[in-house]
Order: C-alpha cells, then sequence, then structure tokens
C-alpha cells in the first residue's frame, strides 16, 4: 500500500482494514462497501450485501467504508463513484463493481467467486466423514443392499436438506431399490436449474420410469415385433417395458432399431428415450459411451 496520511485516526483505520479486510480475506471472501449516509443507490444495495453475507457466514464477510469518514483508504483506492464494492481472497483484490447490483446479480458475483475460498479444518473433516458415508452406502448399494444405503443417504440429506449432490445420490438408490415415490420427494426440494450429475441422472431415471410400459408381461409385444418388424410403436412399448426391468441393451436394441428404421418416427420420441437412458446411466458410463457410438453409426449412415 502506497503511504497515506499519518494521522492517528487515519492510521486505525488502515490497521482495521489490515484486519478485517487483508488478514481476513485469507480464511473467507471479504466484500468491501465503499458507501456515504447521502449516496441513495448505497442505501439500495447495502441490505442486500447484508442479507446475501450473512446467508453465506463465515464463508464470506462484509465490511463496510464510509468514504467520507476514511477519505484516506477511498483515495487509495480511487474510489471515484459509490458504491463500489471490491472482493478480496488470499489478501488481494480479485474482483469488484460500481452501482447498485440486483439480488440475482449480487448473488451470482458471490456464488462465482466463493469457489476460491479455502476449506476451514472442520469443514474439512466434515467433508471427509461425508465421503466416507456416501462411499459406504454406495458400496452397499453395489452389493444389492439398497435399503440399507437409502437409509444412511436419507440421515445425511436430512442433516443437509441444501445438498443437492446428496440428494441426488440418495433418489439414485431409492430408484435401485425401486422405491419412485421417496425418489421424486428426494429431488422435490432441489433447484430445478441444479447441475450436479447424479441430480441429472435420477430425474433422468424417474422420467424413464415415468414413461415406461409395466414390465410384467412383454411376451405380446415381443411376438408383435417378431411378426411385423417394421411395427415401430410396439417396439418402442417394447423398450418401454425392457427399461422397467432393467434391461438396458434389450431396450437400447429396440429403440436403435425404431431410429434405423424412422429415425423422425413420433417425433424423435425413440432418440429422446435413449438419450435419457444415457443420462440416466451417466454419460461416462462404459454402457452410454458403447450403445451412443451404435447410435452415431445408425445417425450419420
Amino acid at each position: 500500500m502506497a503511504s497515506l496520511a499519518p494521522s492517528t485516526a487515519e492510521k486505525a483505520s488502515i490497521e482495521a482494514f489490515r484486519t478485517d479486510v487483508i488478514d481476513a480475506s485469507k480464511t473467507a471472501l471479504v466484500l468491501v462497501d465503499f458507501w456515504a449516509e447521502w449516496c441513495g443507490p448505497c442505501k439500495t444495495l447495502g441490505p442486500l450485501l447484508e442479507k446475501i453475507t450473512a446467508a453465506r457466514a463465515p464463508k464470506v464477510k462484509l465490511v463496510k467504508i464510509d468514504v467520507d469518514k476514511n477519505q484516506a483508504l477511498a483515495a487509495q483506492f480511487r474510489i471515484q463513484s459509490i458504491p463500489t464494492v471490491y472482493a478480496f481472497l488470499d489478501g488481494r483484490p480479485v474482483d469488484g463493481f460500481q452501482g447498485a447490483l440486483g439480488e440475482r446479480e449480487l448473488t451470482a458475483f458471490v456464488e462465482k467467486l466463493l469457489a476460491g475460498v479455502p476449506a476451514s479444518d472442520t469443514e474439512a473433516a466434515m467433508e471427509a466423514q461425508i465421503a466416507e458415508l456416501v462411499g459406504a452406502a454406495e458400496a452397499a448399494s453395489a452389493e444389492g443392499a439398497h435399503h440399507e444405503a437409502a437409509q444412511m443417504l436419507g440421515a445425511l440429506v436430512q442433516e443437509l436438506p441444501d445438498r443437492a449432490d446428496l440428494a441426488g445420490k440418495y433418489a439414485l438408490v431409492l430408484l435401485a431399490a425401486g422405491d419412485v415415490d421417496s425418489a421424486t420427494a428426494a429431488l422435490a426440494l432441489v433447484p430445478a436449474d441444479a447441475k450436479d450429475a447424479d441430480v441429472i441422472r435420477a430425474r433422468a431415471a424417474l422420467a424413464l420410469a415415468a414413461d415406461a410400459v409395466p414390465a410384467d408381461d412383454l411376451a405380446d409385444l415381443a411376438a408383435k415385433v417378431v411378426a411385423d418388424p417394421a411395427d415401430l410403436q410396439s417396439r418402442y412399448d417394447l423398450a418401454g417395458g425392457l427399461i422397467g426391468r432393467g434391461d438396458q441393451d434389450g431396450a437400447a436394441d429396440q429403440l436403435l432399431a425404431v431410429i434405423s428404421a424412422d429415425r423422425g418416427w413420433n417425433e424423435g420420441a425413440a432418440r429422446e428415450r435413449l438419450l435419457k437412458m444415457f443420462e440416466a446411466a451417466g454419460i461416462g458410463d462404459p454402457w452410454s459411451i458403447k450403445t451412443r457410438a451404435r447410435l452415431r453409426t445408425i445417425w450419420f449412415s
């Protein structure tokens, strides 16, 4: 920092800034709001800053600096208009803006920067414990103990209801256990725009389950397909039944046959169902990779 006027008040202001902003930003995101009592937009922005930082404490802290009472600091940061907000991480400014943002824009600004905040020792220990419990649940589910896995993940979701990633894993295990209603409920509070991979998989699996033909007796549908291979509706319905039975390969064979015969059939319904299957399995799943290759061969032939 350049030297400032050496008055006692200004020295105290600079020392407070070092403690409350520079030092504090080593473990949290610190937003510095340069404002003044006479500033109308400051009175709009201030309460939003307080609301958003309070909701994310202690990872986010707010420091308000009245430019009239801290002219040396305002000059140091070349404040020419207010409100001006600087964001500090690891002892240095990393971003900022001038003027009064709306709540959505301000939230996006803060969320973007939160990724740079290091986890505290307590948070790291908690994440390690969560990872251990998730690993145990996934291992149990892989061995067929879906209900036991659901109990473990359900306890985590109850304790951490805002964690979309846990809700997604919980829903997948519930689906593996055949409990569609509980899986639907588990995802009900997850934001519609959630990008978590397990949430996307679970929602795709729910969509497939809702659209699937009951798998009790597929013999009639299979006989129709054998008797008339061009009966695309029966192939599509047969695929739905095979999905309900968990026969990915069989369902994919029928859907690919529909696409090969008429890629635009029923407004591309076969391709859409197949894409949902990819989402439900996971885009990086070996089955998805293999079957996407088969789809590309048909689609571009």
